[in-house]
């Protein structure tokens, strides 16, 4: 879209990727809206992004929640350009040791908080066009052993951003597109308490990504929009050809988890050589 940029909104942008990605926004000249469900958080980040950065409380589980932002961008920018779900949530362990609360909150915010954002962005750009970009993980590619129910919730926001867009496309939609981007692990404070986590250990298997370098995948769709960006690359090829042949991928999985461990003990060594 040939067009300067306009109103952009991004949830779970109170601290961490998300507010690095509120921050790319801004310089990219979008009047952006700040969303988190800890209001202090969402506030000062706005505050910290400019004296024209919006901010709001939002509960992406709930859909006037999210509708209202909508509407508020629009109301601000005259249009809305760009939607970026980035909320999510990750809590580690085998299923049937989480509360049924704590298997609900993944697949409601990271699942359904998906569908409220991509649905509410649709509605908007119908006659505009735009952008809606999905933090989705290399766990919605495939299986990931001490994150089944987060790996669901992945795996449900990866098939319904891909399906929506199918249907915006036969519907003759094209001026609305919709980016996966599919990160391993960060090294965000979704992370930062994990180190002595064994059921987190996959998520440290290969490479551990800075906020940066998921930022810059960010860049890249928004200038070029593919359906589905792995970050990296080769290992979204990797994780491909495990899901393809999941005997296989299966017997590999303790190899990638021995490796993860290895790599939380290093971690945990020199954060206390440094502490």
């Amino acid at each position: 879209m040939n067009r300067s940029p306009a109103g952009a909104v991004v949830t779970g942008a109170g601290r961490g990727l998300g507010r690095l990605i509120a921050a790319a926004l801004v310089e990219r000249g979008h009047r952006v809206l700040v969303t988190d469900v800890d209001e202090d958080a969402a506030r000062a980040t706005a505050g910290e992004l400019g004296p024209d950065v919006l901010w709001a409380a939002v509960d992406v589980r709930d859909e006037v929640q999210v509708a209202a932002a909508r509407d508020r961008i629009v109301t601000e920018a005259g249009l809305l350009d760009v939607w970026v779900n980035n909320a999510g949530v990750l809590v580690t362990g085998p299923a049937w040791e989480q509360s049924p609360d704590v298997r609900r909150l993944m697949v409601e915010v990271n699942a359904l908080g998906t569908v409220n954002g991509t649905v509410a962005a649709i509605e908007a750009m119908r006659d505009t066009g735009g952008h809606i970009v999905n933090v989705v993980s290399l766990a919605g590619l495939t299986a990931v052993p001490g994150e089944a129910v987060y790996a669901a919730s992945k795996h449900a926001a990866i098939g319904f951003s891909l399906s929506a867009l199918a249907d915006l496309r036969l519907a003759g939609i094209k001026e609305i597109d919709i980016s996966c981007v599919c990160p391993d692990g960060i090294w965000t404070p979704m992370l930062h308490d994990k180190l002595d986590d064994p059921a987190s250990a996959l998520s440290f298997s290969g490479k551990l990504l800075m906020p940066e370098e998921v930022v810059t995948a960010v860049r890249k769709v928004l200038d070029r929009p593919r359906p589905v960006t792995a970050v990296p690359g080769w290992r979204g090829l990797q994780v491909r050809v495990a899901d393809a042949f999941p005997s296989f991928g299966l017997r590999a999985f303790s190899l990638a988890v021995s490796q993860g461990r290895r790599v939380q003990r290093r971690m945990l060594a020199k954060a206390a050589r440094h502490g």
